[in-house]
């Protein structure tokens, strides 16, 4: 296994006892670095934070602890001065998205629902600075014309709210090292230069159908932090460390311009 600090990625790896503590852990941290962002300057030089969602159980839990910062900062903000986010300058993304109809129940459910239930309706956020990605209509199918406007839809929305990239990308994983809906060995993986968003038809974990930023809009990030948890998910961890196959294992391939972290609980650790 390679030694992190001389990856070029500057990858650090940012160990954490449970997934509890990771999440609360990496809220606190994000928290930290917005905060920044807002005060000092990011990507944009225009005082707002642009940040990337990510789904699944370690990126619900972090934005879960981020409402309750935002709560318990505003409540004790007569009290003594405490470090928060504004959240009216901050622009949301998602990694990817399930192209199903909104109100999708299970393990099919849309992110930025998730995303909703867990954050967004506890913040005060305005709704035109949360970035969504089309849902399907009635006149089609899923794998239709209509996937291919949503990810081109995405793609402009990118270009107009986020053209010098992203401050933080959120990324979860899968135990094969997929990151958001880049999957092993699969023609997204290599799409074209320039391309910021692809649709996907033939994804290998259901939904099929689906919108995901490309490698090459990650890497517009200047923060990358992978959250993972889980035993299941060490091996990936430890491809992610080396970054020596990430067309088998894609986490391996991605990075922030400026840092990349790999967060993991214990379990996960790969060291």
């Amino acid at each position: 296994m390679n030694d992190p600090t001389n990856d070029p990625r500057n990858l650090h790896v940012s160990g954490w006892d449970t997934p509890d503590s990771l999440a609360q852990g990496v809220a606190r941290e994000i928290v930290e670095l917005v905060a920044g962002v807002q005060r000092d300057g990011g990507v944009g030089d225009d005082g707002y934070a642009r940040i990337v969602l990510t789904g699944g159980g370690a990126g619900g839990a972090v934005l879960r602890e981020l409402a309750a910062l935002d709560h318990a900062a505003r409540v004790s903000a007569d009290s003594f001065p405490v470090t928060a986010v504004d959240w009216a300058k901050v622009h949301v993304f998602f990694g990817d998205e399930r192209f199903v109809p909104a109100g999708t129940t299970g393990p099919t459910a849309r992110n930025d629902e998730l995303a909703d239930t867990e954050l967004l309706s506890h913040v005060e956020i305005p709704a035109a600075n949360v970035h969504r990605v089309a849902v399907p209509g009635d006149d089609g199918p899923a794998d239709g014309p209509a996937l291919d406007a949503a990810a081109a839809g995405y793609a402009a929305t990118l270009a107009v709210f986020a053209p010098d990239g992203f401050d933080l990308h959120l990324l979860g994983m899968g135990p094969e090292g997929h990151v958001n809906s880049l999957f092993p060995h699969t023609a997204e993986l290599a799409a074209a230069p320039g391309t910021s968003v692809v649709a996907v038809r033939d994804c290998p974990k259901p939904p099929a159908e689906r919108v995901s930023l490309t490698r090459e809009a990650v890497h517009r990030a200047a923060e990358v932090w992978l959250l993972v948890t889980g035993e299941a998910k060490r091996e990936a961890a430890a491809e992610v460390v080396s970054g020596e196959d990430p067309e088998q294992w894609p986490a391996a391939g991605v990075s922030g311009f400026r840092r990349t972290v790999l967060h993991v609980d214990a379990a996960a650790d790969p060291r």
